[in-house]
């Protein structure tokens, strides 16, 4: 493709090039806050599931206590039972056999009794977890919360940066030769947002593919295009 004055256009596609870069780098964070802002929601949930764990806990030593306390009340209502029976019995065998039944009973409910006062002390302890625990995550709310606003806020600043960049993108296109500007293009797109690049040191700038002297003498002449064979990015040699 032959184009007049190349020289001065490929220096005008360097300096679109600095546009794009700029462009692309942006739209590259931007692309990535969502996954950042969803990073942050997941771990705010897995520190709301330990406040739930811990309420759970509490209401599961609640029960505990509740279940206890409805066998004690049972347990108690069958000594009641039994010892209103006892003036019914007609021999001392009987009578000592109830005695034994209810002191038995007495014993078991002494058991149960305990088990009600762990329960309560479990309840004290797995509060105290819970109010710890929503204090923790009142913390980390406002955290999340501030951390999600700065994300957005960022979010907003690119948004103004990409339009001011691409009034410049706009307006440093409009001296490029039509077909060198859709074959720069094409190259941005399928390449990364990297369409042009120096040779130093007789290496490719995008993909460091040793570009032979020959190629470089193709370049100086600023005859046509010259790409690099390897990531077809267009190659320009910097004035010294």
């Amino acid at each position: 493709m032959a184009i007049s004055n190349l020289k001065a256009q490929l220096e005008s596609l360097v300096k679109l090039q600095e546009i794009d870069t700029k462009i692309y780098g942006l739209r590259r964070e931007k692309e990535a806050k969502p996954a950042q802002i969803k990073a942050l929601e997941v771990s705010f949930e897995e520190k709301k599931q330990s406040l739930a764990e811990a309420e759970k806990k509490s209401l599961d030593y609640q029960k505990e206590k509740k279940d206890a306390e409805l066998e004690l009340g049972s347990k108690e209502e069958n000594i009641k039972k039994l010892q209103a029976q006892l003036y019914s019995l007609k021999t001392n065998k009987e009578y000592q056999t109830m005695l034994q039944q209810i002191q038995d009973a007495k014993a078991d409910c002494s058991v149960v009794e305990d088990k009600i006062l762990e329960a309560m002390d479990k309840i004290d302890k797995a509060k105290a977890g819970v109010e710890e625990e929503k204090q923790k995550l009142g913390v980390e709310e406002k955290n999340f919360a501030s951390e999600k606003k700065e994300i957005q806020d960022r979010v907003k600043e690119i948004d103004d940066q990409l339009a001011v960049f691409e009034a410049q993108k706009k307006e440093a296109s409009s001296g490029i030769d039509p077909e060198m500007l859709a074959r720069y293009e094409r190259i941005l797109s399928s390449r990364e947002g990297l369409a042009i690049v120096y040779v130093h040191n007789n290496s490719c700038g995008g993909c460091n593919m040793f570009v032979p002297p020959q190629v470089i003498n193709l370049i100086k002449m600023y005859d046509h295009l010259v790409t690099c064979e390897m990531c077809n990015r267009i190659l320009y040699i910097k004035d010294n």
